[in-house]
């Protein structure tokens, strides 16, 4: 089943139904797309597995919890399948409806019902986890069976979260970053892919590259902040610079080229008359934005004043003000 599924879909309920309203839709539709039923059918047999993948995890209060919390993709990334069918009760409903156990043979291509036993394995036991039959050790991640060890899963260790600030030019483009990570007094490089046109605030994961623990390590999550650079303000996905301009050139206009923040340059036409601090667009110019487009580059114009003046600038200066200007 895709991991971007909607169980509340699959099983035709609300978000907000409650335990009793969820196992009522299951069976009816365990009803509908049970193999017994549908023999040799295979859209019947994968729908009958995504309503019992949906089942196991909205019939369990804390899956559901976590379902609801993080969404489907995140869950499916915390939840493997073997973690979704643990503790799942599906015989008393088979039962009930007086069906047999065909979801066996469905998920693990066997051929025995509910509680059938394969190599002193039940059903249920099979969707706790994986099962070592005889008499070995698989250390302690196991508890003991007529006969069989069965697998407990060891927990990951915790997800780290780190900032990573990168210029506008790399979130544009994107590319590859060499990072340095410090873990158990090791220092770590680890080749980081960006991707392009990623913007301030997401996440990129690094996985297996968090913190170590029995069953493995957690992930990485790099939060993604922008370094504008000299001269540029960031104002959400758009930026903006001062031009400084002579009185004269916004008293008659001028042409002035402008750098823009992925290191290019455009010629930006001031017109006659402009005042000090207006404002002009450069369109599609600014930071990547989450529809894959781009921001706007604003240039604010400012006239220079200069701080000398010299004899011959005095005079005309001067001259200006007996003018009127």
């Amino acid at each position: 089943m895709g991991t971007n599924k909607d169980y509340y879909k699959v099983l035709g309920v609300s978000k907000n139904a409650s335990q009793e309203e969820i196992k009522k839709a299951f069976r009816k539709l365990a009803v509908k797309y049970h193999p017994d039923k549908n023999k040799g059918d295979k859209v019947a047999e994968e729908k009958f597995k995504e309503i019992n993948e949906a089942y196991a995890v909205l019939s369990d209060p804390e899956k559901k919890k976590q379902y609801d919390t993080f969404g489907s993709s995140e869950f499916h990334r915390r939840y493997s399948q073997e973690d979704i069918f643990r503790n799942a009760d599906f015989s008393s409903i088979f039962r009930d409806l007086g069906m047999g156990g065909d979801i066996f043979n469905i998920f693990f291509g066997g051929s025995a019902g509910p509680h059938a036993r394969t190599g002193g394995a039940s059903f249920e036991d099979l969707f706790s986890g994986g099962f070592h039959q005889g008499g070995g050790s698989c250390g302690g991640g196991c508890h003991s069976g007529a006969g069989s060890h069965f697998y407990q899963p060891q927990p990951k260790g915790q997800d780290v979260i780190l900032d990573m600030t990168l210029t506008p030019r790399e979130l544009l483009e994107g590319g590859k970053k060499i990072i340095s990570l410090q873990t158990g007094g090791v220092q770590e490089k680890i080749s980081v892919n960006i991707p392009k046109g990623i913007t301030e605030g997401k996440k990129i994961r690094v996985a297996g590259k968090g913190t170590p623990g029995p069953g493995g390590r957690g992930d990485l999550y790099l939060r993604i902040h922008v370094a504008a650079g000299p001269g540029f303000r960031v104002k959400g996905n758009d930026v903006e610079t001062d031009l400084f301009i002579p009185f004269s050139e916004a008293c008659l206009g001028t042409k002035a080229q402008v750098q823009t923040i992925d290191g290019g340059s455009v010629k930006l036409k001031i017109p006659a008359g402009t005042r000090c601090g207006q404002k002009m667009r450069l369109k599609n110019k600014g930071l990547p934005t989450s529809t894959g487009g781009r921001g706007d580059h604003y240039v604010r114009v400012m006239v220079d004043v200069p701080g000398k003046l010299n004899r011959e600038q005095k005079k005309l200066i001067k001259a200006l003000k007996e003018a009127g200007l």
